[in-house]
């Protein structure tokens, strides 16, 4: 489905279409949750170890954008991880699928609406740092937004007091208090071996960033590159929502032309993903109980 002029008012930010949305949801579950988990390309599998869970497919849910991407399941999973109660999406959508940026982002103010209170991302990503390796996973510090800083951010048009001010700050984007828990966390499973801690960097793709790109975002500060995260980031700030982010390093970032890096592919990003998988439910399961 592609996005357009005319359906982009239907799936605004609009409070009743939340609302709508949100009504929708509780009626087919029980459960009231206060953390939020986004799944990323083939993250998935975070989804297998919440218990009791209802499972809504995004198709079932009116005015909700449907994922297109291989690697993103496409279903709301509520539940319990470790004693808390959450809401965890199973696959995202992306500005490339031909969404636009308020309709990508209408998952997050639905969660938010439901009671999230604590966002976590998470994401596949290149890495761009020479440091780091296929399969690491970074915390992420900071980030930058190609797209947001050319425009294209969800916040834009008239401002709903009901979600939040007009001008939020973002120098506070990705919570430090959550970040250090992440670390501690990372150290006492024994992960400290393939865990970083960097600033990522989204552009919109869906072709991944050519050589000339990769030096470019590098020279800029950033550790690795993705085409998602932001700008769900920015939603669940300009509503208070504390945020958590993890990036798979999935890849290794192309920097010249003589580089010995394999060419970035989707599979590969897929077959990281499945690697890593035990690590990551194990990682985010013990933070959220923490919370």
């Amino acid at each position: 489905m592609s996005g357009n002029p005319e359906r982009r008012f239907e799936f605004s930010h609009e409070f009743d279409i939340v609302e709508e949305i949100c009504n929708t949801i509780l009626n087919q579950t029980k459960h009231r949750p206060t953390v939020g988990i986004i799944c990323g390309t083939g993250l998935s599998s975070l989804g297998d170890i919440v218990e009791d869970k209802d499972a809504i497919p995004y198709g079932k849910i009116k005015h909700f954008p449907k994922s297109t991407v291989k690697g993103h399941i496409g279903q709301f999973v509520l539940g319990l991880l470790n004693g808390k109660t959450v809401v965890m999406m199973q696959g995202r959508t992306h500005l490339y699928e031909g969404y636009s940026v308020g309709e990508i982002t209408l998952p997050v103010r639905v969660m938010i609406h439901l009671g999230v209170k604590t966002l976590i991302v998470t994401n596949a990503a290149g890495g761009l740092n020479r440091s780091y390796n296929v399969g690491d996973i970074m915390v992420i510090k900071d980030h930058i937004n190609l797209a947001g800083l050319a425009g294209e951010n969800p916040l834009r048009g008239v401002n709903d007091e009901r979600f939040g001010p007009r001008f939020p700050a973002l120098s506070d984007a990705y919570d430090r208090s959550l970040v250090k828990t992440a670390i501690d966390t990372a150290t006492e499973l024994g992960y400290s071996t393939f865990m970083q801690e960097g600033v990522y960097c989204a552009q919109v793709g869906p072709a991944f960033e050519t050589p000339a790109e990769c030096r470019f975002l590098s020279l800029v500060g950033a550790d690795a590159v993705g085409m998602s995260t932001v700008h769900e980031v920015v939603v669940a700030r300009h509503a208070g929502v504390k945020v958590l982010g993890f990036s798979l390093i999935t890849n290794v970032a192309v920097m010249g032309y003589e580089d010995n890096a394999s060419a970035a592919n989707h599979q590969e990003v897929l077959e990281t993903g499945k690697q890593r998988s035990s690590d990551m439910q194990k990682l985010v399961s013990a933070i959220v109980g923490k919370m």
